[in-house]
């Protein structure tokens, strides 16, 4: 029996859950705007108000850890190492794909397709992954990819069916020359991460409280200023 505080912040969604034994006891998220600093810690104490629960009941906090925004990805496990320090608890990191991939199946339900979660990275390209239904093992590993109509050919043209998801995926699915490859529009949330992360504890998966950092996939572009003369 076990209690987890599950929170999503790699994307433009801030979300947060409570969960036992996989199952969501209350969820909370804004799903606009890049708000995390201002609104995680406020909907964590919302979300413990909200079933009455001492925060100190949790026995560990997942997080989503990445790719996904430099800065929700650092906001997010910050608040969760924070908590983990304060209460001596467990700190779980879930991929943000693998997290998306699995809660788009929960929703789809297509068992003959593949499941491609896509986390915008601007212009045309995306974080992604490829997942076969059910399987916690990616056939086509995270990576950043520019996609243009000629993407995942080699698997459309063996009749795969794809289905994209994320908030990276519908600019994708417009530029992709396709009709095997559809879109759903489901975004991130921390209710998909409340399956892996009890499968993560109950195997003891725990990650180094001191040492743990976002998988960010990517190096951040930071461009500075050049001085007026």
């Amino acid at each position: 029996m076990s209690i987890i505080l599950n929170i999503e912040t790699a994307t433009p969604v801030c979300s947060v859950c409570i969960s036992e034994n996989e199952q969501a006891l209350v969820t909370k998220e804004i799903t606009e705007g890049l708000s995390h600093a201002e609104s995680l810690t406020i909907l964590i104490q919302d979300t413990f108000r909200e079933i009455a629960m001492p925060m100190q009941r949790i026995d560990a906090v997942a997080f989503s850890k990445g790719p996904g925004s430099y800065t929700g990805l650092r906001i997010g496990l910050s608040v969760a190492k924070g908590i983990c320090y304060a209460l001596d608890k467990r700190l779980l990191a879930i991929d943000s794909l693998q997290a998306l991939a699995y809660g788009t199946y929960i929703k789809v339900g297509a068992e003959d397709s593949l499941y491609c979660p896509m986390i915008d990275a601007r212009r045309m390209e995306v974080y992604t992954a490829l997942y076969h239904a059910k399987s916690d093992i990616p056939i086509l590993d995270t990576h950043a990819k520019i996609i243009d109509k000629n993407s995942f050919r080699e698997y459309t043209d063996k009749g795969q069916r794809i289905i994209l998801s994320g908030d990276g995926a519908e600019k994708c699915v417009e530029v992709i020359d396709s009709p095997l490859i559809t879109h759903h529009k489901i975004v991130s949330s921390s209710t998909f991460l409340k399956n892996l992360s009890h499968k993560a504890f109950n195997i003891r998966n725990f990650s180094d409280l001191l040492y743990m950092q976002p998988s960010y996939h990517k190096k951040p572009n930071i461009t500075v200023a050049k001085k007026k003369l």
